[in-house]
């Protein structure tokens, strides 16, 4: 029996209960949260002695089942898998788990996983988007399969568009437009690995959605500071949250670019970041004074001894680990709230800058190399914002005289 933060454990997670703790509070837990935690391994322990189940037999299946039996008796907190994740990852390198045994991937995910390794190593994409990709024509793939075997040779033109025409409808233009590209990347692969006799790529339907059609919506400067303001830099969280925001309003950095962003990427002395864009590109851009000082301030005052990794973004709650793309959308989306200023993502703050730059007089060029748009037909659409170049081409609105006809 062991005495572990106020719990007692006695069955077959005794042996490894205080080396975990001690795990929870170097990772960054408060000893009120590392209690909690410890409370519920108790619980779990409890439990495992009680069905007679030793470490080796603690498989997902047996996890389900006390799980299930948890929720049953009304526990309203620690009720799913991910509540174990912190210790069946103490445990793993152990090797006092039941070894899981491997199943062979089906025709669809085998397909789909040499898919994926040729978008990651001859397409070049980040495993973001190669996942994003395979998530779209993961349906397409798993219609032809029929009786456990996949096939993709009797795929028609047809096909192809009814697909597009079953899955789209009732998409935003974005979402239906990703859905058309990655199937059209498929069919492309198909075709080169001899899987599909026929190039179908051409047959994949456009979606009805002009790319300049739209006014970028950049935030007016009052609204900016605003969000900003939102930000409460007395604690480390408001640090973290005004420094993104920077990044984002200032340079114009996507939200993966953000979460992306190591402390080895930062050159101090010359006053540069090195950015990791679509494509796997790598890029430097200057970094303001006002951008470095918000950075500066979070490194010192509040990103936190126990952060994991060479990540400059890191969660607020432990453990400590790089903030996502989807993090640093919502610190924006949470700020935006605050402020009174609705709803409202990363990618707004990077119209914002493009905007900010034409209103200074920065040339449309000039704001492509800044956005790291590969095609001026990207940045073409910031010429729709910028209200000096245009008033020259705009047409006096006809006046009629005050005096009448003589």
């Amino acid at each position: 029996m062991v005495k572990v933060l106020r719990s007692i454990v006695r069955g077959p997670l005794e042996g490894h209960v205080t080396g975990f703790a001690e795990r929870l509070l170097r990772q960054g837990y408060s000893r009120s949260s590392a209690e909690q935690h410890v409370c519920f391994i108790a619980h779990l322990d409890r439990w495992m002695q009680a069905e007679g189940v030793r470490l080796d037999g603690l498989s997902g299946s047996v996890i389900e089942r006390y799980l299930a039996q948890r929720r049953a008796a009304g526990y309203v907190e620690y009720r799913s898998v991910k509540a174990l994740q912190p210790l069946l990852g103490y445990l793993a390198p152990k090797g006092v788990l039941p070894i899981p045994r491997e199943v062979p991937p089906g025709p669809v995910e085998e397909l789909l996983g040499r898919y994926r390794a040729w978008l990651l190593v001859e397409r070049g994409v980040t495993p973001g988007t190669a996942r994003g990709y395979v998530d779209c024509v993961r349906p397409f793939v798993a219609g032809r399969l029929h009786s456990g075997v996949l096939d993709l040779v009797g795929v028609t033109a047809g096909d192809v568009i009814g697909f597009v025409l079953g899955v789209c409808p009732g998409r935003a233009v974005g979402s239906a437009k990703l859905i058309v590209c990655a199937l059209r990347s498929l069919l492309r692969w198909l075709h080169l690995t001899g899987e599909v006799p026929v190039p179908l790529a051409a047959a994949v339907p456009s979606v009805a959605g002009w790319r300049l059609s739209g006014l970028p919506k950049g935030l007016e400067p009052s609204q900016l500071r605003s969000l900003l303001a939102a930000c409460d830099r007395r604690t480390p969280t408001g640090l973290r949250d005004y420094a993104i925001m920077l990044l984002l309003a200032r340079l114009g950095l996507r939200a993966g670019e953000v979460a992306r962003l190591g402390l080895d990427d930062i050159d101090w002395r010359r006053g540069e970041i090195a950015v990791l864009g679509k494509g796997n590109r790598a890029e430097r851009l200057p970094l303001p004074a006002e951008v470095g000082t918000a950075i500066a301030g979070y490194l010192r005052r509040g990103r936190p001894d126990t952060a994991q990794g060479r990540s400059v973004f890191v969660r607020v709650h432990a453990p400590h680990r790089e903030l996502t793309t989807g993090g640093v959308t919502m610190v924006v989306f949470d700020a935006a709230q605050r402020a009174g200023l609705g709803r409202m993502h990363a990618h707004r703050l990077r119209h914002t800058a493009a905007t900010a730059m034409l209103q200074a007089g920065s040339p449309l060029a000039e704001v492509g190399q800044v956005l790291r748009h590969r095609s001026a037909l990207t940045t073409a659409i910031y010429a729709k914002v910028d209200r000096n170049a245009l008033a020259v081409l705009a047409r006096p609105w006809p006046v009629q005289s005050s005096g009448g006809a003589s």
